[in-house]
């Protein structure tokens, strides 16, 4: 089907599962309010406070240990005035959806999609930083033994596609930009852990791999004919995200916005120390080798924090507008994303050079 068009069926049923995630959402977080909100209340509107008690806690994602390792290593850590109880490796839109609605995460780090995933499921949650990404961070991986050489050859054959992810988006625009209908080709519903899994085994033709993914596949599929398509096709933001209980109290907003430099600083660290990076985190916990691992960092993205969310806003809106488009999303305002009172936090705190 086009992605203009669905089935009354179709509607019927994304209805329905939306109003069940959305109980889902609601019971979970009144079930979590109690806790959640132990602090002083802060209203939506209200000034960010930025004192807060040394035993306030935060929980934090921590996908792959990637952030614990980078905050060890530049020294940040011992720059965090609060109390992390768990780094919950976890980092799939998805998984971070529910250990929000299970009040087992404070928060997250994602592609911009999640946030507009969990507004459709009933959860509500705030977009608190903005990370820029002007270069493609994803490329479309071939099964081994195809002859798909181009977008254009994806007519007809199965896509794993991630609808609350960014690589569910980034596929989307892919083919809005060669004019490829929905209809004439086969999604695949995985979520972008299967993504692999799904290649090898030849359930999918295409799926659409992070660069850090990249040089690995390559090296055990190439041989047996599988590529990697390259496009202009970019997943603009990077954001850190937490439900509004977090947000609504004081002590908890407080500690965030002070944790949002010492992300910000972090990731700067991992792009001025690649070799550091390289060594420590690609060859030493995921098991690349040294050459992969180079080849992994020069696809990486200069960090770009921007001194204004208005971008930021304005690419959300056109990814409400692509799924809603397709039906898989309501259409809504995407500044209802963003809490903006944490816009201007990173202002004096990071070099000018990574600001834009």
């Amino acid at each position: 089907m086009p992605l203009s068009t669905l089935t009354t069926a179709t509607v019927d049923r994304r209805l329905l599962l939306k109003g069940l995630f959305g109980g889902v959402a609601a019971l979970g977080l009144a079930a979590c309010a109690g806790t959640a909100n132990s602090g002083p209340a802060l209203s939506d509107d209200a000034t960010l406070p930025t004192d807060f008690p040394p035993d306030t806690a935060l929980k934090i994602a921590a996908y792959q240990g990637s952030l614990t390792l980078a905050l060890e290593l530049s020294g940040l850590r011992n720059e965090l005035k609060f109390q992390v109880p768990e780094w919950p490796n976890i980092g799939a839109g998805p998984d971070i959806i529910n250990a929000f609605r299970a009040d087992s995460l404070d928060v997250g780090n994602n592609a911009g999609l999640p946030p507009i995933q969990a507004e459709y499921q009933g959860l509500d949650a705030r977009i608190v930083a903005v990370q820029l990404t002007r270069t493609p961070n994803y490329a479309f991986a071939t099964k081994p033994g195809s002859d798909i050489s181009t977008v254009a050859d994806f007519a007809g054959k199965k896509l794993a596609f991630s609808q609350g992810q960014a690589q569910g988006t980034v596929l989307l625009r892919a083919l809005e930009e060669a004019g490829i209908d929905q209809s004439d080709v086969t999604l695949t519903n995985l979520t972008s852990n299967q993504f692999l899994t799904a290649l090898q085994s030849g359930q999918v033709d295409i799926a659409v791999l992070g660069n850090s993914q990249v040089p690995k596949y390559l090296e055990q599929y190439a041989a047996d004919g599988a590529k990697v398509i390259t496009t202009d096709v970019v997943d603009l933001l990077s954001i850190l995200w937490a439900p509004t209980t977090v947000l609504e109290n004081a002590d908890k907003a407080a500690a965030l916005a002070s944790y949002i430099p010492i992300w910000a600083r972090a990731n700067i660290w991992i792009w001025e120390n690649p070799d550091t990076w390289a060594e420590k985190f690609y060859v030493g916990t995921q098991n690349l080798t040294p050459n992969d691992a180079r080849a992994v960092i020069d696809l990486a993205n200069r960090p770009i924090y921007p001194t204004t969310w208005d971008e930021a806003i304005d690419w959300q809106q056109k990814n409400i507008d692509l799924l809603s488009s397709a039906g898989f999303v309501d259409s809504f305002d995407a500044e209802t994303l963003f809490d903006r009172r944490f816009e201007h936090i990173l202002d004096d705190k990071i070099p000018t050079e990574y600001r834009s």
